[in-house]
C-alpha cells in the first residue's frame, strides 16, 4: 500500500474545566506537534456560539498556527461563504499568504439554509445502513435547523437571510477573479491588495452532493468530502463532484475526505479516551451547541437516552477508535472505498496529551505502511485560485 497523505482539521474543542483561551494554545502546540509528525496540512473550521468550540475566528487562528510553523500546509475546511463577503475572504487569504508564503489552503462552502422550495438531494432520501466492501454507510441524517435553536441564532447574528446560500456560485467567481487580478467593474480592473496573485490553494467543501460537489466539478478545483460530520452521504457527495468534474485548475479530480478518529496506546485505552462523544454530537445535533468536551468520568455519568444515542448512532458507528493499527485499517478501508487522493482526520478527546499522542501514533503507523511518507505536499500543480 502506498498511503495517501494524511492532515488534520482541528475544531478547537473546549475540554471541561477548561477554557476557549487554553484551547486556543492547545491548537497551536498541536500544530507543531503535527508539522514534527509529517501531517501534510493543518486545517481549522468554523463555528459559532458554541460553548465547547473555540473555532469561532479561523482566519485568525490559521495566522497564529503558520506564525508557529514552517512547513504545514495551513488552512480553513471551511470558510462559509454567508457568513462573510467575498472581497472580505480573499483580502483574508490573500493576507495570509503574503505573511506565511505559498502554504495557505483556502477551504469555501456554504452557510444558510436553501430558498423555500428547493429540493433535496437525492442522497438524503431514506434508507438502511448499508456496508460497502467494508465500510460502513449509514442511513443519512437530515438535518433541519429548528427556529429556535443555536443555529438559527448564528444566522440572525451573522446577517444570513432565507436563499443567502444561493449567493454561493457568485461569491465564488468573485474570489477567483480577485486572486487572478481580473475582476473589473464598468470595463475597468479592479485589484483588492494582497489578494491579487496570491498563491493561495483554493477548495470547496460538501456533504451532501448537491450544488457545492457540482461547482467543485464544474471549475477542476479539488473537494473535500465530509465523512466525520454527514457519513451517510459521502460516496454519492464524492460522485457528484466526480460525475460534474471538467479539467479546469486540476487536469483530474482530487478529493479530500474527513473522518473522525481516536488512537489510544491500546485499544483498551481508545475506548476510553474516546467516551464523551456521543454526548458532544449530540448537544450540537439538538441545536443546543457544543458542550465542552466531557471527561470519561463525566460522560459516564451522564449517559444519554436510547433516543438520543439514536439520534447521534450514525456519527458513532462510523468513528474509527482503536490502536493505531486498527484505525489505520480502518481508514485505509474509507480511503479504498472513497477513492480519496487524501484523508482529513479529527480527534478529540477530553486530554490534550491524550489528542497530541493520537495523531503522534497514527503518524508513525500510517508513515510505517506507505512507500512515502505520511505528508506529501500539495494537490497537483496549478491547483492555486
Amino acid at each position: 500500500m502506498t498511503a495517501v497523505p494524511l492532515s488534520i482539521l482541528d475544531l478547537v474543542p473546549v475540554s471541561a474545566g477548561s477554557s476557549a483561551a487554553a484551547a486556543l494554545h492547545r491548537t497551536v502546540d498541536l500544530a507543531v506537534a503535527a508539522e514534527r509528525a509529517g501531517y501534510a496540512r493543518y486545517w481549522l473550521a468554523e463555528h459559532h456560539l458554541n460553548p465547547g468550540v473555540a473555532g469561532s475566528a479561523p482566519n485568525i487562528v490559521i495566522g497564529a498556527v503558520a506564525a508557529a510553523t514552517s512547513t504545514i500546509r495551513v488552512g480553513s475546511a471551511a470558510t462559509l461563504v454567508g457568513n462573510v463577503r467575498g472581497l472580505q475572504i480573499a483580502e483574508t487569504f490573500g493576507t495570509l499568504a503574503a505573511l506565511y508564503g505559498p502554504r495557505i489552503d483556502l477551504g469555501l462552502g456554504r452557510s444558510g439554509a436553501p430558498a423555500p422550495g428547493t429540493p433535496k438531494p437525492p442522497s438524503l432520501a431514506l434508507r438502511a445502513d448499508e456496508v460497502v466492501d467494508g465500510l460502513l454507510i449509514p442511513a443519512p441524517f437530515d438535518f433541519r435547523v429548528a427556529p429556535r435553536s443555536r443555529f438559527a441564532l448564528q444566522g440572525e447574528l451573522l446577517g444570513r437571510v432565507p436563499g443567502d446560500v444561493d449567493r454561493f456560485e457568485g461569491e465564488l467567481d468573485l474570489i477567483r477573479a480577485l486572486f487572478a487580478g481580473n475582476w473589473s467593474r464598468d470595463g475597468a480592473v479592479v485589484e483588492a491588495p494582497p489578494a491579487a496573485a496570491a498563491p493561495v490553494e483554493l477548495w470547496i467543501h460538501g456533504s451532501t452532493g448537491g450544488a457545492s460537489a457540482r461547482a467543485a466539478g464544474a471549475l477542476g478545483l479539488p473537494y473535500g468530502a465530509n465523512y466525520h460530520t454527514s457519513p451517510g452521504t459521502v460516496l454519492a457527495s464524492v460522485q457528484a463532484y466526480r460525475d460534474a468534474f471538467q479539467p479546469g485548475v486540476l487536469d483530474a479530480p482530487h478529493v479530500i475526505v474527513s473522518a473522525d478518529v481516536v488512537v489510544g496506546r491500546t485499544a483498551d485505552e481508545a475506548e476510553e479516551l474516546a467516551l464523551g462523544y456521543g454526548q458532544w454530537v449530540h448537544s450540537i445535533r439538538s441545536g443546543v451547541g457544543a458542550i465542552e468536551y466531557p471527561t470519561p468520568d463525566e460522560a459516564r455519568a451522564t449517559p444519554l437516552s436510547d433516543d438520543d444515542t439514536a439520534a447521534v448512532a450514525d456519527r458513532i458507528a462510523t468513528r474509527f477508535v482503536g490502536d493505531a493499527a486498527q484505525v489505520a485499517d480502518g481508514l485505509e478501508t474509507l480511503r479504498r472505498v472513497t477513492g480519496a487522493d487524501e484523508l482529513l482526520v479529527t480527534t478529540i478527546t477530553h486530554d490534550h496529551d491524550a489528542r497530541v499522542r493520537s495523531y503522534e501514533l497514527l503518524a508513525v503507523e500510517w508513515s510505517a505502511r506507505a512507500d512515502v511518507g505520511v505528508g506529501a505536499g500539495s494537490v497537483p500543480a496549478g491547483a492555486v485560485r
